[in-house]
């Protein structure tokens, strides 16, 4: 096989994508899972890009979302070692949801906004950028902001609620409105609502769908 059977876990901030992959890691061999690399933003050099964004989006935004863009690549095209890649978010999410909130809230310009639009396509077509299945942890607003309150991670302090439903607002317009258009492959929701048990036994009822597709039965 060239490819392997990539899976990109999509939602808000504190929507549970770590949860999931942390489950799916028990499969090992047969899964390799591929976090977020916050460990690069967090330190480019000394430079917590992560938490510049955040300080002063209109200054840090493009800067910090160049190099997400830069990181996400490098994960999509690492060659596999296991019949299924399950990837914490994508190239295409920050894309559709991260950068069009910055540039729709008026904090990034336009030549920044039409600068990653064109480095977003280039890189999606001329790069292995091959999405299979999309499982999108459905998520309200007013939930993941307790999340981000409760597990203290010191970037997220000050992220308001405003931005999260903006941030879910766009994730819906993506994956749910116009998904047969913008999502790079078929999208399986699971409401993420729920607390971490009920979870777990979402991810178990959906573990055939979620390593295999959703013809998996």
């Amino acid at each position: 096989m060239k490819h392997s059977f990539t899976v990109c876990v999509e939602g808000n901030i504190a929507s549970g994508k770590t949860r999931l992959l942390e489950y799916f890691k028990k499969f090992s061999p047969i899964v390799e899972v591929l976090e977020e690399p916050t460990q690069k933003w967090r330190n480019i050099e000394g430079h917590n890009a992560l938490a510049k964004m955040y300080e002063d989006p209109g200054r840090w935004g493009a800067v910090f979302q160049s190099y997400s863009q830069l990181t996400m690549t490098q994960l999509h095209t690492k060659p596999h070692t296991c019949p299924v890649k399950i990837m914490e978010r994508s190239l295409h999410s920050g894309r559709y949801c991260f950068i069009e909130n910055l540039h729709k809230s008026k904090v990034m310009p336009d030549l920044d906004y039409v600068v990653l639009t064109q480095w977003f396509d280039w890189l999606t077509k001329s790069h292995d950028i091959k999405v299979d299945l999309i499982v999108y942890l459905r998520t309200r607003p007013e939930v993941v902001l307790e999340r981000v309150k409760s597990r203290l991670r010191p970037e997220e302090q000050c992220i308001p609620l405003k931005y999260l439903e903006d941030l879910h607002n766009l994730h819906e317009e993506w994956l749910i409105n116009n998904a047969s258009i913008l999502s790079p492959a078929p999208v399986l929701v699971l409401d993420a609502n729920q607390d971490l048990p009920s979870m777990y036994k979402v991810f178990e009822e959906e573990k055939a769908k979620i390593l295999f597709g959703l013809a998996a039965s």
